[in-house]
């Protein structure tokens, strides 16, 4: 006789993939990301809001892995992530790079889920400027 999964168990957890698209040559006349950055996931399915905004909020369990990654609106421009700030109970993000390149994402695990929306920040480098650029408006994590 088999036994029967936990609930928890039952769901398996997927990677979720958070990708910021910035519009370089925006940002860098405003400095600031504000109107200049559209937030994407993979898991609208799932219950995430926001696609496309500042204000992404992506649906959450606890164990489900993320994956941040940039691109630039204009193919010209260049643009990476500097960092993410977030509460470290609840995901510690780090920077990877892709075997063989020097192309970086990041990449954390949700520790525990959580009734209340997690806010997050993201600063970016753009262009030749040495300062970052960070989010002014907060995308969440949200349970």
């Amino acid at each position: 006789m088999a036994t029967k999964p936990k609930p928890q168990e039952s769901v398996p957890k997927r990677p979720i993939s958070i990708t910021a698209v910035v519009d370089c040559v925006g940002a860098l006349a405003s400095r600031s990301m504000q109107g200049n950055l559209y937030l994407y996931d993979t898991n609208l399915a799932g219950g995430s809001t926001g696609l496309g905004s500042e204000e992404l909020q992506t649906r959450v369990r606890r164990g489900d892995q993320l994956l941040w990654n940039v691109l630039a609106l204009e193919c010209e421009a260049f643009v990476g992530i500097d960092g993410i700030e977030i509460d470290p109970e609840f995901c510690t993000p780090e920077r990877k790079v892709y075997p063989g390149t020097d192309v970086a994402y990041w990449t954390g695990t949700v520790k525990k889920d959580s009734a209340e929306p997690v806010p997050y920040r993201i600063s970016f480098v753009l262009g030749t400027r040495t300062e970052p650029v960070t989010t002014t408006l907060s995308p969440a994590l949200i349970g």
